[in-house]
């Protein structure tokens, strides 16, 4: 026989954003199961459509392998009594392995005496494994789940039906009230029950019964589709990705079609025509050759040509009405003013216990001017700046983003140049909610990206000030992305800044400017600080960094974005430096004996008159030297200073006994590596490196 196996769950439609990861988790799971139980294979194929997630694996092995292990026992001083008799422990042993006590021999095992039975396991025959699928199918987890009928079981959708055949022999087992068997479903509307005589027959009775299950077969038809109906018009059609994965997993037999909508509606921004309909429709726009948007879309149905003229009119209608609402919105918030629309936002909440969104605006208003200052703006975007974050929240309380809420940002763009504001204001106006997403695109002006942080940082401090900390998978208010996204953006304008330094004068100024909150945003940094640890840490590993130097950089005292990225670019430089061991184990020793006293760095003043030989004179000359201005040095000047300390603190090590009896001579020496310790945790743990011999 063949041993191919398919198993397919049935079920209701699921969402179309759950159908791809779905069964890339069942196939991982099959997989997994497959190695525990020690079955072999071939190949695995997947099918998908929103109503069933189905694995095609050919190729299975008969049967697992016979195994012969020799299983250890305890000592045989444990297993015998001082008569030779056998113990509890012994005969529970063999018993649990079920053996007998005439099965035990005794093996040595680096000098002492075990009890050991040989055991010999015979492989399970393949159906008997592959009825343990059941398992794998219940065990599997979605973003959302339900229950139906009276049972307390939770699944992405209930299981209407499940087909588990092993070539042409059903593998009985049973979820809830559905038992397995050769039958499976057709299209939910053109297609009938199909019962299927075998494993290897299924993608082809399917297609006879008009469901592609074949997940890339289908997207290549609509692509193929969608290209004839762009090519036939002469129109470009941007394929969006997404867009097209997602209408990929809403149908099962895909058939492309074309409407369009009044030309009068093309005097909306492109932004709000493609929102209403690739968003709000999921159809795909249409653009001429000069790229100008056309009153055209293409559409999928789930279905064949029957009527199709009925399913475009109907399509039509219904993006029609939406756009009716986007013409009314549009013309209607052009009757008030930015201010106007600034004063609505006193009475909008941005959290009832923070402040309001105009406050908050005012907030970012101080912040934001700090840091362009310290980024280096000119004058004019600063003036820009200061603009940008009077007005930067002032859509939200327009008509169109109340409709359509995807539109934030860029309607306040759109808006801002339509009241007359300055370019760079407006640009900024949308860039301050960049990046949207985990990979999302930043912002590209400087201004727009110094808004962008100062937005982003006032959250964090305000949350964490509220105690509304983010904790395990709990981040409601989305903290993590919003301190990901600065570092993003402060890596790719390179902007260093110290952030322990930078709240600090943030909160001063606020409070200067009477713009406060009501909240102690300094109660919680060192949460802070190691909020934006982990974001940093984050961005490495994403940078694909040697997990052992993201640790480093990120356990040290400082916490500068592009500092600790560069440092990681550093030490990852010098590693393969052929004296890299020797410095780090010279520096991370320090940090080891260091530890040993609790100095505060009122207390750091090392006394030269203390010192008993040559190499402590030695090693405070060169610290002295080293530290002249180190924490404004770079990452590659600052590690080259510490590396050049290397040959001093072994001579000093070799000639100086830290914890000297003498108290003060034992408080002196801890003083001088305290001040090595402290420079070195500014580059990072460098203990936490792992260090090739």
């Amino acid at each position: 026989m063949a041993n191919n196996f398919l198993l397919e769950i049935g079920l209701e439609e699921m969402p179309a954003h759950v159908v791809t990861p779905s069964i890339e988790q069942f196939e991982q799971r099959a997989k997994n199961y497959l190695k525990k139980q020690r079955i072999n294979f071939k190949s695995i194929r997947t099918f998908s459509t929103p109503r069933r997630l189905t694995l095609k694996i050919d190729g299975l092995d008969d049967k697992q392998p016979d195994i012969d292990k020799s299983v250890k026992g305890p000592a045989k001083k444990i297993a015998q009594d001082a008569n030779g008799n056998w113990t509890k422990a012994a005969i529970g042993f063999s018993k649990g392995q079920g053996a007998t006590v005439d099965d035990i021999t005794f093996k040595d095992v680096k000098g002492t005496q075990y009890v050991f039975v040989e055991k010999h396991i015979a492989g399970k025959p393949l159906a008997e494994v592959l009825a343990g699928f059941k398992d794998v199918i219940t065990s599997m987890t979605f973003p959302t789940m339900m229950k139906w009928s009276t049972y307390s079981f939770e699944y992405i959708r209930p299981i209407r039906w499940l087909v588990a055949l092993l070539d042409d022999q059903v593998i009985p087992f049973k979820i809830l009230d559905v038992s397995t068997d050769r039958v499976t479903q057709g299209h939910r509307f053109l297609g009938k029950e199909i019962t299927l005589n075998n494993a290897d027959e299924y993608e082809e009775k399917l297609t006879e019964q008009f469901v592609i299950a074949d997940a890339a077969k289908r997207k290549d038809i609509i692509r193929k589709q969608i290209a004839k109906i762009a090519s036939d018009n002469d129109w470009q059609v941007p394929l969006d990705p997404d867009l097209l994965e997602e209408v990929n997993n809403l149908v099962e037999w895909p058939t492309a079609f074309d409407g369009k909508f009044d030309e009068k509606y093309l005097v909306l921004p492109d932004e709000v025509l493609i929102t209403s309909m690739k968003d709000n429709q999921r159809f795909f726009y249409a653009r001429d050759d000069q790229n100008k948007l056309l009153p055209f879309f293409i559409s999928v149905r789930n279905g064949n040509q029957d009527h199709l003229d009925n399913v475009v009119a109907g399509n039509e209608k219904v993006l029609t009405a939406r756009l009716e609402d986007a013409m009314f919105f549009y013309n209607e918030d052009q009757k008030l003013s930015i201010d106007d629309y600034v004063n609505k936002l006193k009475k909008v909440s941005f959290h009832d216990k923070i402040s309001t969104m105009y406050e908050k605006m005012q907030r970012v208003g101080v912040i934001s001017q700090y840091l362009g200052r310290q980024f280096g703006l000119d004058e004019n975007e600063l003036s820009q700046l200061k603009r940008a974050a009077q007005i930067y929240k002032f859509d939200l309380v327009t008509g169109m983003v109340g409709e359509f809420a995807e539109l934030q940002g860029i309607m306040g763009e759109k808006y801002a140049l339509l009241f007359g504001e300055d370019k760079g204001v407006a640009k900024a106006v949308s860039e301050h909610y960049m990046p949207i997403s985990a990979n999302g695109e930043l912002p590209k002006t400087n201004v727009g990206a110094v808004l962008a942080i100062a937005d982003k940082l006032d959250s964090v401090l305000t949350f964490f000030g509220a105690g509304m900390i983010p904790s395990g998978s709990n981040d409601p208010y989305a903290l993590r992305r919003q301190a990901s996204g600065i570092v993003r953006i402060a890596a790719d304008k390179d902007w260093a800044f110290d952030l322990d330094q930078t709240i600090k004068d943030v909160v001063n100024s606020e409070s200067k400017d009477n713009v406060a909150p009501n909240l102690d945003q300094l109660a919680n940094q060192s949460d802070v600080d190691q909020f934006f640890k982990d974001r940093i840490k984050q961005y490495l590993d994403d940078e694909k960094v040697q997990y052992d130097v993201s640790d480093a950089v990120t356990s040290g005292s400082t916490v500068n974005i592009v500092f600790n990225i560069n440092c990681a670019e550093v030490l990852t430089k010098h590693r393969e430096d052929s004296d890299f061991k020797d410095v780090i184990e010279s520096l991370t020793r320090v940090l080891r004996i260091s530890s040993k006293g609790k100095i505060s760095e009122d207390e750091w003043h090392v006394d030269s008159s203390l010192f008993e030989n040559d190499s402590e004179k030695e090693l405070f000359d060169a610290v002295s030297k080293a530290a002249d201005g180190f924490y404004a040095l770079s990452a590659d000047e600052a590690f080259e200073r510490l590396a050049g300390l290397k040959n001093s603190i072994t001579k000093y090590f070799d000639a100086t006994m830290i914890m000297a009896k003498d108290d003060k001579l034992k408080s002196n020496r801890l003083k001088q590596l305290t001040i090595i310790a402290n420079m070195v945790m500014h580059l990072g743990d460098l203990d936490q490196l792992i260090v090739k011999g």
